[in-house]
């Protein structure tokens, strides 16, 4: 502002002022400001240049208790923002005009927004002329009260009654102190008549919890107990949301560690649930503090879009998303718009305008959180969904501010399976980060969290087919020549290192082709020019894809590259080829290692990646129906799982010789 300061003073000193009319709490010092101050020239050139005390005079009016608030300008921007100055309950604030809608309407609304919460409009002055008259009320007055109870008439009553603290969390009901632990218990009630804006999470056609629902119980969880950070938080298992009655919860927080840090855990039981049924284990996390640590400030969301960044189309998103089993209500389809930029993801996400009021009481609301983990999604397909998957694992996640209505999101990639997400509000103010999140395709078998029973299915890795529309080839160079004497050129983002079996007999193939690839590993990581590429092992027939026995010489090469992944995650690949692959094989996984995946398998023509998912039911081995039949667990047939048998053995049953 200060290149125009002098030319505004001689515009303000050529004004004429008069004596306003009402009271104004000036921006300048947050306080009433006298007419003396608002005639003079030398107030509005301040005006201009000082810090707006908006969030002080808001307080100032709360104080002298104005009940009713209305923004006159082209946008709510400010409603939403007195909303969040605001400490106290029971105000109704109302903007005038919106953008982007038919100002008449938007104004109408506003008026009977305030009339209806006491305010005076002139009516009779809008219908005039109209030939519009009065009529009789239907039996009953108007009274400007609400006839339908709301959240807060049907609350659980006073908790210090019962030796309880309420926790001012729309998701908790009450929070206890754990005598001799250092501990604390919240504790809460989940059913859609209670929240029914969770009807708009649907996945494979149940209700599901949102995995942001989780965490932003960790997050209050950690403010209870002065952690600002959620270290770690893994969704074991879906809470699914029965249609008639409802689920109790529990967060249990530990004691403090060494460094200040306590786990945390999220349990469900059904109502009506006896005192023997289990309660079901759904998240585990660790909480952190960081010791007042500002926000960062890594990227200027004040610069939007991003300059360079592409638009993405999300038309035909939500739809997309419905046929692959993902129905997503109005409250939780937030998506508005999406860039990419390079590796870069950028979206805009937003909550519906009648539950843009929810906000305020979350750290970030779970619908908005997740219409944010929608662009991640989207973007990984071009714009179309793909494989659709759910929040599995977050890690290092901060919250910077609360209440925000609407988010500018960016998204990077943060390791083979992993994005971190930085949040930041519509005028460009740091939200909260992820440093990690890890997303996975969810199990088909959703209802079982309803029923609050054990998980107890067993499990298996399936090979799933990898979409590979759109992408290209990485470069890649072979190890040998990498590491030739002639070679002088860049190392490539891909090393590709190729391993036959040396021999016939297993055990002599396992020592020598595991003692070459632990030589080769170690070669790798000890070469500073090979650091920021990934070592590509490629094997044939090393893991079973569907039906088939995997080599166990390859399948020792397997597990030892993984070992060394485990401590080196973005270091390696592992690759297995179909026997005799040809150049074809080769081309589609050249393709496919730029969706950064640590694993990838190569069968008839297609991309597979391994997926943990429940064994199917038709696997389980039956008892014989006849249920005084004795059986027996045998080996029908030596060498692998699937030879295990039930055998019937009525001897079992006669008496002892």
């Amino acid at each position: 502002m200060e290149p125009m300061l002098e030319e505004f003073r001689r515009v303000a000193q050529s004004v004429a002022y008069q004596e306003p009319r009402l009271a104004v709490i000036s921006n300048v010092t947050g306080e009433p400001a006298t007419a003396q101050e608002l005639c003079s020239a030398l107030y509005w050139v301040r005006h201009v240049r000082h810090a707006v005390r908006f969030a002080d005079g808001v307080r100032r009016l709360e104080e002298q208790r104005v009940g009713r608030f209305l923004e006159l300008g082209p946008d709510g921007s400010l409603t939403a923002m007195a909303q969040g100055c605001l400490e106290g309950a029971g105000r109704v604030l109302v903007p005038a005009v919106r953008k982007g809608r038919p100002e008449v309407s938007s104004l109408l609304s506003a008026a009977a927004g305030v009339y209806t919460h006491g305010g005076h409009v002139d009516w009779a002055a809008l219908f005039a002329g109209t030939g519009a008259r009065r009529v009789d009320l239907p039996t009953y007055a108007f009274q400007r009260r609400t006839f339908w109870p709301t959240r807060a008439s049907v609350s659980a009553g006073d908790m210090t009654g019962l030796g309880l603290t309420a926790p001012e969390h729309p998701l908790l009901g009450a929070a206890v102190e754990l005598a001799g632990a250092e501990g604390f218990l919240f504790t809460g009630r989940l059913a859609l008549p209670m929240y029914p804006w969770l009807r708009d999470h649907v996945v494979a056609g149940s209700v599901l919890f949102p995995g942001t629902g989780f965490l932003e119980l960790a997050v209050r969880a950690g403010d209870q107990v002065g952690c600002d950070r959620v270290e770690e938080l893994t969704i074991a298992a879906p809470l699914v949301l029965p249609e008639q009655g409802g689920v109790r919860f529990q967060v249990v927080v530990g004691g403090p560690d060494e460094s200040g840090g306590r786990t945390l855990e999220v349990y469900s039981r059904p109502d009506g649930g006896t005192d023997g049924e289990p309660w079901v284990l759904h998240a585990t996390g660790l909480l952190a503090a960081e010791g007042g640590v500002s926000s960062p400030a890594p990227f200027d969301f004040g610069v939007w879009p991003p300059r360079g960044a592409v638009p993405l189309p999300v038309d035909g998103v939500y739809e997309g998303f419905a046929e692959a089993g993902f129905a997503y209500g109005p409250v939780f389809a937030g998506l508005r718009a999406l860039w990419r930029r390079g590796d870069e993801v950028f979206a805009e996400v937003g909550l519906p305008e009648e539950h843009e009021g929810l906000a305020g009481a979350f750290g970030v609301h779970p619908a908005l959180l997740d219409a944010a983990l929608h662009a991640v999604l989207v973007s990984e397909f071009d714009g179309k969904p793909g494989s659709l998957r759910l929040p599995f694992a977050w890690g290092g996640v901060s919250l910077w501010a609360s209440g925000a209505r609407a988010l500018r999101v960016r998204v990077a990639q943060a390791g083979p399976e992993a994005v971190s997400l930085e949040l930041a509000d519509a005028s460009g103010g740091a939200v909260a980060t992820v440093e990690s999140l890890v997303l996975r395709e969810p199990s088909g078998e959703l209802t079982g969290g309803a029923r609050g029973g054990h998980h107890d299915g067993l499990f298996q890795v399936d090979w799933v087919k990898a979409p590979l529309s759109g992408t290209s080839p990485v470069d890649c160079a072979d190890l040998e020549a990498v590491t030739a004497d002639g070679w002088d050129g860049q190392i490539p983002g891909h090393v590709v290192l190729r391993v036959d079996r040396p021999g016939d007999d297993v055990a002599d193939a396992v020592r020598a082709v595991t003692v070459r690839v632990l030589r080769l590993v170690q070669e790798w990581l000890a070469e500073e020019r090979f650091e920021g590429s990934r070592l590509v092992v490629v094997t044939e027939g090393a893991v079973a894809v569907g039906q088939g026995v995997p080599d166990p010489v390859l399948a020792a090469v397997w597990g030892l590259v993984r070992a060394a992944r485990a401590e080196n995650p973005s270091r390696f690949v592992l690759v297995d080829m179909d026997v005799d692959g040809g150049a074809e094989s080769w081309e589609l996984v050249a393709r496919a290692l730029t969706s950064g995946e640590p694993e990838l398998a190569v069968r008839d023509g297609a991309v597979h990646l391994p997926r943990l998912a429940r064994l199917a039911s038709g696997s389980v081995l039956d008892v014989p129906a006849d249920g005084s039949a004795a059986w027996r667990l045998d080996i029908l047939e030596k060498g692998t799982l699937e030879g295990l048998g039930i055998t019937v053995c009525p001897e079992r049953t006669e008496s002892l010789a």
